[in-house]
């Protein structure tokens, strides 16, 4: 598999019973359908994202990527829990692509994070949402 942002080779990494698809040049992730869902929040599997978050940040100004299993344009999402946080998903097979430092930085929350949420919020002005709804679940309503 390419990975979607640099088109290089992506090698497969096993964690927690899941096959992941990890980026040999810009280390960005993939997930196929679940599988971030399953992962997030599961002690130890951020062990997985081993690339720096510095280059990953630029991406997100740039255009959009194309699925690496179906070859649509994928959507971009804002992370519920934090909302500095933006990846891409396929509204057809339903994989997500994350950033190297990305998935990291979901697994964990800090006082930085915290003041990061604030400001995204603010400058985007949007109000948390009241109730949490996974990934998936959203997936389920807007199908």
């Amino acid at each position: 598999m390419k990975c979607p942002r640099c088109q290089a080779e992506m090698e497969e990494v096993k964690i927690e019973g899941e096959v992941i698809n990890r980026c040999t040049q810009c280390h960005g992730l993939w997930f196929d359908e679940f599988e971030l869902d399953d992962l997030k929040g599961k002690p130890g599997s951020e062990s997985i994202d081993t690339g720096s978050a510095r280059p990953g940040q630029k991406p997100n100004k740039g255009d959009r990527i194309r699925c690496p299993k179906c070859g649509e344009p994928m959507i971009r999402l804002v992370d519920n829990d934090h909302p500095h946080i933006w990846y891409e998903t396929c509204e057809i097979c339903s994989g997500s692509f994350l950033d190297a430092g990305e998935f990291r930085h979901m697994q964990k929350a800090n006082l930085l994070d915290k003041l990061k949420d604030v400001f995204a919020e603010m400058r985007g002005r949007r109000e948390r949402p009241s109730i949490k709804l996974s990934h998936a679940v959203m997936r389920k309503i807007l199908q």
